[in-house]
């Protein structure tokens, strides 16, 4: 598949709490076939860690 399914975006940029719920959507991702974009980002909310991970879809040639 040279474009990703349901018009989701090439670049795609997941945020949110540091959780398994953050890490389904992530796997979900993968899943379709999105690639890991560098390491994920991490900050402190003053109560949780929140997580930023970019994935991007392999270019096809």
């Amino acid at each position: 598949m040279s474009t990703p399914p349901d018009g989701l975006p090439v670049y795609r940029v997941l945020t949110g709490p540091d959780d398994s719920a953050f890490c389904r959507r992530v796997s979900e991702a993968i899943a379709l076939g999105y690639e890991l974009y560098q390491g994920p980002a991490l900050t402190f909310d003053g109560e949780r860690v929140i997580v930023a991970q970019a994935l991007l879809w392999p270019a096809r040639t």
